[in-house]
């Protein structure tokens, strides 16, 4: 089974984050992760080749820093790693950064057939949760969201991939044969932390790097040029407020009556 994982490098969620006068968030000076849902993906990945062979990619798009967070599913235990990187790149929304991971992942089919795409259910910084549709849609793939439990297994001559995804009030179990794409959440796995051994072998391991030429996109449909999507307005985040209360005997009185003041009482 040869699976793509797309990942994503992310700001610290810990840090001030704002915008560009170019309505981008501004990454600059910022300290950056692999965005920490995409580690389920990668769990995911791996766990289903080691139950059923193949090897795994990790996918990113993004600047030099964006290459932690591929080598941080290396030092997982990812077989390899790209990153696709291009000036003309720069302000793309969701619909360009499918258009392009979906262009490298074309281009990795060509070297071999790939049988699952795999992303997590959001990326922390902006939490759109569109681009696993949206890549499904340019990879013309049945796409099976939000998995919280996944599994393969082989029926009527095809490797069919189940999942389970739980809703409110229920649980839905879907099914497609592979070649598919799957996005998983937080409670599809517990991401395992890299062995020593692992981190020392992705220090060393060279990272693919694929430009906007290497894969034949036009520019106009990327970046600030193609976006659909724009940043109008954005203000910085309100300080925080409090009332700190002095327990006398009384405190909880005291509470209920300002929840009941505030109009925070069911």
């Amino acid at each position: 089974m040869r699976i793509v994982v797309c990942v994503k490098h992310v700001p610290d969620l810990q840090g001030e984050r704002r915008f560009t006068d170019a309505g981008r968030v501004d990454r600059e000076g910022a300290d950056g992760t692999l965005n920490e849902l995409d580690e389920n993906a990668v769990e995911a990945a791996l766990r289903l080749v080691e139950a059923h062979g193949g090897d795994v990619t990790v996918l990113t798009m993004g600047p030099d820093d964006a290459e932690d967070a591929v080598r941080r599913g290396l030092q997982m235990g990812a077989h390899r790693a790209v990153r696709v990187t291009d000036d003309a790149l720069a302000g793309s929304d969701a619909f360009g950064t499918a258009h392009a991971l979906a262009a490298a992942v074309r281009r990795l089919g060509e070297e071999a057939p790939v049988d699952l795409v795999v992303t997590g259910m959001a990326a922390l910084d902006g939490l759109m949760s569109v681009v696993p549709t949206l890549l499904a849609a340019e990879l013309d793939l049945p796409q099976l969201t939000l998995a919280a439990h996944l599994e393969a297994a082989e029926g009527d001559g095809a490797t069919v991939l189940r999942v389970r995804r739980d809703l409110d009030h229920v649980s839905e179990v879907l099914e497609a044969a592979l070649p598919a794409l799957v996005s998983v959440t937080d409670q599809a796995n517990e991401a395992r932390y890299p062995a020593f051994a692992g981190i020392m072998a992705a220090r060393k391991a060279t990272v693919d790097v694929w430009t906007v030429a290497d894969l034949g996109l036009d520019p106009a449909r990327l970046g600030d040029a193609g976006a659909r999507t724009r940043v109008i307005e954005a203000t910085e985040r309100p300080a925080r407020e409090g009332v700190l209360v002095t327990d006398t005997g009384d405190a909880g009185v005291r509470l209920a009556g300002y929840l009941a003041e505030n109009g925070l009482l069911a």
